[in-house]
């Protein structure tokens, strides 16, 4: 009876080795998307933006610059998706095309935005003192500028180009980075484990290369997701007042510019898709933006 009950317990005592793993990853992606729906949503749009612009010689139908002076202002159909511009263009090739553009734009702007704010951002908070006193002035002087009017200025300056476009965003974008990521590290420097490396006299960009930035990284994760959705915007801000790559590269805010605006009632298609497409992606990247922050954060998690 003892040895029965025994082999009963044993039983119950799992070996680590054929223990059941931890959940897939297919059920990570299914319980965040039930537990986050409009995350998921963001998501969605998200991964369709990168699909359209990495595949965008494939999903367009048209040249995008192609003109057709006998397809002028088509309307919807089998043979155009989006209609036809005031020259003849393709509309749908030209917004597949004009998502490869954003895409680019966003990437090196979050790109410049990321690295010059964390790095500010972890200088000013680590060392403080006067070197946060200057740091901060410099941020302070960047932000007193209008975003959207300090980017009309760099570009301006520089002329436009897809490059030019993406860094004077990526410029404009830091200072308040840094201002996010300057708040975690002011209580993190103070912890026990940063007091210990310093006290055993590591160097200070080893302290903020392996123990500060690692530990803010959900912080600038969430900051760079939701800053994709703000730089697409601000390029399409710029393509509508003439000032994003020039022409005839397809890009979505100069869609809704120059000609258009005058026979935009009458050709309703040549608002509606472009603006459509803004709205999607920025949308989507701030619902996904917001549903990671409320996972990544502790503090949150519970909600």
């Amino acid at each position: 009876m003892a040895a029965n009950q025994s082999i009963a317990r044993t039983d119950l005592i799992r070996d680590p080795l054929t223990a059941p793993r931890p959940a897939s990853r297919l059920a990570t992606v299914a319980k965040f998307a039930r537990q986050k729906p409009l995350g998921a949503f963001g998501a969605v749009v998200t991964i369709v933006l990168i699909v359209m612009a990495v595949f965008h010689p494939w999903l367009a139908t048209h040249d995008p610059n192609a003109l057709s002076p006998n397809e002028v202002l088509r309307a919807p159909s089998t043979a155009h998706f989006f209609g036809t511009d005031n020259y003849g263009r393709d509309v749908y090739s030209r917004v597949i095309y004009g998502a490869w553009i954003s895409l680019q734009v966003c990437i090196i702007a979050v790109a410049i935005g990321t690295v010059l704010g964390t790095l500010v951002g972890v200088l000013s908070g680590y060392f403080g003192g006067s070197v946060d006193m200057v740091l901060q002035r410099i941020v302070d002087a960047v932000l007193s500028f209008p975003g959207l009017i300090l980017a009309i200025a760099l570009v301006g300056l520089v002329g436009p180009s897809v490059k030019n476009v993406a860094i004077a965003i990526g410029i404009t974008t830091f200072p308040s980075f840094s201002r996010i990521v300057r708040a975690p590290v002011l209580s993190m420097k103070e912890q026990a484990y940063v007091e210990a490396a310093r006290a055993i006299g590591a160097p200070s960009v080893r302290i903020m290369l392996r123990h500060i930035v690692p530990n803010i990284m959900a912080v600038i994760i969430v900051i760079a997701t939701a800053r994709f959705g703000s730089a697409i915007l601000v390029e399409a801000s710029l393509s509508f007042l003439g000032l994003g790559p020039p022409p005839p590269t397809p890009t979505w805010g100069s869609m809704l510019s120059g000609d258009a605006i005058y026979i935009m009632q009458t050709a309703w298609w040549l608002a509606v898709f472009p603006g459509l497409a803004i709205t999607l992606v920025v949308l989507g990247f701030n619902l996904f933006g917001d549903a990671l922050r409320d996972v990544l954060d502790p503090r949150l998690r519970g909600r």
